[in-house]
């Protein structure tokens, strides 16, 4: 009988990435990073299932990193070679469809981003230290993975680095120890995610509380140089009122704790990783000038990384969804009421080209801004048609259906379909899958 092999959705965007024959439970990375020379070496231990008999597999990682051994299931050093970013393994037997799979892959090198068409995302050295911003396909810049968003994994994550410097990565740190002139940091991440989502963050670094003793719905934390400090407790001051309201209207924050990163150097855009958001020291300007991207990474949690897209195409889900928070949290706070910002989104949108499917937009625009305020204005179109209560109710269980795991525009309009008693098919059709920009209808219209 001829081997099955495991075909999972290879992503139109990104052919290249993602990997077949398996599905990976959880990554152990254990890293040393040296920050004056930008070295990284590493052993990264992948546990996971087949899902086909086949004589090979691949893993994703950068050339940038070079592979000293593997090994599989506990066996000697296994063969492999290391070509265009593809990791290929050939265990010296096969392994049974449903068979675990243990890997562990040595590794060393001067990490670099990767480069695309999106310019250059993963491992970036700072002045003092480093950051890692993957996406999307920017995780195998640093460690050998599966790197597709539909391929969530729990993690272990411990670094090794220069004692001056503070290492923060996701999940919560179950492990510090300080040995000579380094410390090694460990942290655990329980809840699935995705590769893109993974990070590491080395910088002159303090640690502080966000909020009150009080605020204990969610410990939050900051890491930051300790010139920022003061600007920080401005611009950050209203993070709790913000989680609390999230919380409301999104269901229950669905991680352990929330940190905020600022780095030492200026970024141009924020930073979204799961359980945490990585800002620039310009975002920390001692008067809330960044406060409604503060807004967008916040909402990202649950919208991006608890509800990751399986596929590229729908990453309206994530960033209509985080350009909508913002709006909401504009008008709980005190600020423009949502419909009046989303009128003026729709007047700017109105001066762009329209020649963009917001549902489909082709890895070229998958991160222009009208993916963004047009997905938005898709979410308020909705919330007209549904009123608020129905609005309000499919989020809320949008989140807790989808807590962890992946999520397609047909999922979500289905589940929408419930809350209408008419078809919402022409609004899909209008609002994601056309060119030409619909209007809003009036406001409380349908309600």
């Amino acid at each position: 009988m001829a081997d099955k092999f495991y075909a999972p959705p290879i992503d139109e965007y990104l052919p290249q990435n993602g990997n077949r024959g398996y599905r990976v439970s959880r990554y152990e990375l254990d890293l040393v990073y040296k920050v004056s020379s930008n070295r990284l070496s590493g052993r990264a231990t992948i546990t996971a299932v087949t899902t086909a008999v086949q004589p090979r597999f691949a893993l994703d990682l950068s050339q940038s990193l070079g592979v000293t051994k593997v090994f599989v299931n506990g066996s000697k050093a296994a063969k492999y070679t290391h070509h265009r970013g593809k990791l290929t393994v050939t265990p010296a037997h096969k392994v049974p469809s449903g068979g675990a799979l243990v890997v562990a892959v040595q590794y060393a090198g001067t990490p670099t981003p990767v480069r695309g068409q999106w310019g250059e995302v993963g491992w970036e050295e700072l002045t003092e230290g480093a950051l890692v911003a993957s996406q999307p396909n920017g995780a195998a810049s640093w460690f050998p993975c599966d790197d597709h968003p539909s391929s969530k994994a729990s993690y272990r994550i411990s670094i090794t680095t220069d004692s001056p410097y503070y290492a923060v990565a996701n999940g919560a740190l179950v492990r510090k120890q300080t040995k000579a002139s380094q410390t090694t940091w460990v942290y655990d991440q329980p809840e699935p995610m995705a590769s893109y989502l993974a990070t590491i963050q080395i910088g002159p670094y303090r640690k502080y509380r966000v909020g009150s003793v009080h605020d204990d719905a969610v410990p939050m934390q900051a890491i930051l140089p300790a010139r920022l400090r003061a600007n920080f407790d401005y611009d950050f001051a209203r993070q709790p009122r913000m989680m609390a309201e999230f919380a409301e209207r999104f269901g229950p924050y669905p991680f352990g704790s929330y940190t905020v990163v600022v780095t030492d150097d200026d970024l141009e855009i924020p930073i979204e990783a799961q359980g945490m958001s990585i800002f620039g020291a310009n975002h920390c300007d001692g008067r809330r000038g960044a406060e409604r991207l503060v807004a967008h990474e916040l909402a990202h949690q649950w919208f991006g990384n608890s509800l990751t897209v399986g596929q590229w195409r729908d990453i309206w889900l994530h960033e209509g969804f985080a350009c909508y928070a913002e709006w909401i949290w504009s008008e709980a706070s005190g600020g423009p009421e949502a419909d009046d910002l989303a009128r003026a989104a729709r007047q700017n949108l109105a001066r762009s080209p329209q020649d963009i499917v917001v549902g489909d937009p082709g890895p070229r625009l998958m991160f222009d801004d009208r993916v963004y305020k047009r997905g938005a204005l898709t979410l308020h179109a909705l919330r007209l048609s549904l009123g608020d209560p129905g609005f309000l109710g499919l989020l809320r269980e949008w989140t807790a259906r989808y807590r962890h795991s992946t999520v397609s525009t047909e999922e979500f309009a289905d589940l929408a379909g419930r809350y209408s008693t008419a078809s919402l098919r022409p609004l899909w059709n209008r609002w994601l899958y056309e060119t030409a920009l619909p209007e809003l209808p009036a406001p409380g219209a349908t309600r």
